[in-house]
């Protein structure tokens, strides 16, 4: 079978989507830094219909930040790519072409800092998950202590990291009078523009206050929030792309049929037109991030850590249990009790929605994938609403026993976590009191609103306590049975 590049493209079926545009007459005005399947089934897909709408110069520069094979795979398929948008009933594919090459940061640190570096870039977006930063989020500074920020301070060789890149970066472009591009952060963080500028000028501080102030002074940093679900690549994804493009794609990426991108309209040097695919510009992005960190992703980690304790494999078989899903719908209901009155958009039926999502049975979403890196998600996702339920005078139980059932799976040992060695330290003492006495020292991650609270301890420490004596299985039953009474 043929592999899918530019020479072959021409030859695909029918009915797959490709390109409507003419890839060579756009010239290159982003680098994105994590080349992953997020990117890929989002951001890029978002960029191809702004190409097909409007032309310009606004291809993408991939940059994988560790994984030499990915930006090789992308090079020798010419940049394209398969996305498979799976709905309930039927999967279509579509072939993506905004991205023109690929680079690897860990293996060609001077070829990404020379993209950057280049005038033609106006916009640099960036997936890298909430630990690839080395921003403490507490501070608003870098931690120095992060391998890659440690690295990349020393100032001996090349950057690696994203935050030492971009501000290696900047320093080129302020010292050749090259206007700065604008960093867009596409990761599910809280006022992720606001936490990204801040690292950035912490970390130039570091080593040079004039490039720090320079950088607070002229650099945008936009808040986004995104919201597609996108499962990791399995052997029966490029299998499927394989079907229905008759060509074979290392790439292919599949993903649903809902997606949305709120972005703060905040770009001195231009962007591209993102509204072709239906996102939505707006100055104050905070009222959509909060809203689906803790309905979506807040609910997500509740059936995540459901699921492993369970033994369920994915997301749709979770919602395959009328009681679990009855635990996420209260779940959703207390989340949103934490929330103001939104213009324009239906609370229940946006839940209702979800709930729908998560049900989708030709999405594979492996509990395993969203279960990765809980203290770095927790805090905005499960914490943050109890501080304010508790504030409020609303019930903390749903927001406490999802807490419960993270640090009952951090006992197993099977963690994916920066703070893994902490966490299951913590989680292995003899008596709940013990374990949160443990976890509320690791900084950052029980807000001291919950700490002192008496409520919220009273909650939490039953619930540990049960699971102490009695199987996962017991507990998460007994507690469907006690939010249906």
């Amino acid at each position: 079978m043929r592999r899918l590049n530019k020479s072959s493209l021409a030859a695909v079926p029918d009915g797959v989507a490709t390109p409507e545009y003419d890839r060579d007459a756009c010239g290159t005005g982003i680098v994105h830094l994590g080349l992953g399947a997020f990117h890929k089934a989002h951001q890029a897909f978002y960029t191809d219909a702004a190409l097909a709408a409007g032309g310009g110069d606004w291809k993408i520069i991939g940059v994988s930040m560790r994984n030499e094979q990915t930006a090789q795979d992308f090079n020798e398929q010419d940049g394209l790519y398969t996305i498979l948008v799976k709905a309930p009933e039927r999967t279509e594919a579509q072939i993506i072409g905004s991205i023109a090459s690929a680079l690897c940061a860990r293996t060609q640190p001077d070829d990404v800092l020379n993209a950057l570096s280049d005038p033609a870039t106006r916009i640099v977006t960036i997936t890298v998950t909430e630990k690839g930063y080395g921003i403490n989020r507490a501070t608003g500074g870098v931690d120095p202590s992060h391998p890659v920020i440690a690295q990349d301070l020393k100032r001996d060789q090349a950057p690696v990291g994203a935050v030492g890149l971009i501000v290696a970066a900047l320093e080129k472009r302020r010292a050749d009078g090259t206007a700065p591009f604008t960093v867009l952060c596409c990761d599910n963080l809280p006022e992720n523009g606001k936490f990204v500028h801040a690292g950035l000028i912490d970390f130039a501080n570091r080593f040079d206050t004039g490039l720090g102030d320079w950088i607070a002074r002229n650099v945008a940093c936009p808040s986004s929030m995104v919201d597609r679900i996108t499962p990791a690549q399995t052997a029966a994804t490029r299998e499927i792309a394989a079907d229905l493009t008759e060509t074979q794609d290392l790439l292919a990426v599949e993903t649903e049929s809902f997606h949305q991108w709120v972005i703060e309209d905040h770009f001195p040097s231009g962007r591209p037109s993102w509204e072709a695919a239906g996102a939505i510009f707006t100055r104050d992005v905070a009222p959509f991030e909060k809203m689906k960190l803790r309905l979506l992703n807040g609910s997500h980690s509740l059936i995540a850590y459901m699921g492993l304790l369970l033994g369920k494999q994915y997301v749709r078989d979770v919602l395959s249990d009328a009681g679990l899903e009855a635990l996420i719908r209260k779940h959703l209901d207390a989340a949103s009790a934490t929330l103001p009155p939104m213009h324009d958009i239906d609370l229940p039926a946006y839940c209702a929605d979800l709930v729908e999502r998560f049900r989708n049975p030709n999405i594979a979403h492996e509990t395993s994938q969203i279960g990765t890196d809980g203290s770095e998600k927790l805090p905005q996702r499960i914490l943050a609403p109890a501080v304010d339920a508790l504030g409020a005078n609303q019930s903390v139980r749903p927001f406490a026993f999802a807490t419960a059932l993270w640090i009952w799976f951090c006992r197993t040992g099977d963690l994916n976590d920066p703070r893994a060695e902490q966490l299951e330290s913590a989680a292995q003492k003899t008596s709940p009191e013990e374990i949160l006495a443990d976890l509320e020292t690791i900084s950052g991650l029980i807000p001291a609103e919950l700490a002192t609270s008496v409520v919220w301890r009273r909650d939490i420490l039953s619930i540990l306590s049960d699971l102490m004596e009695h199987s996962p299985e017991f507990v998460i039953s007994s507690e469907i049975g006690e939010r249906a009474n």
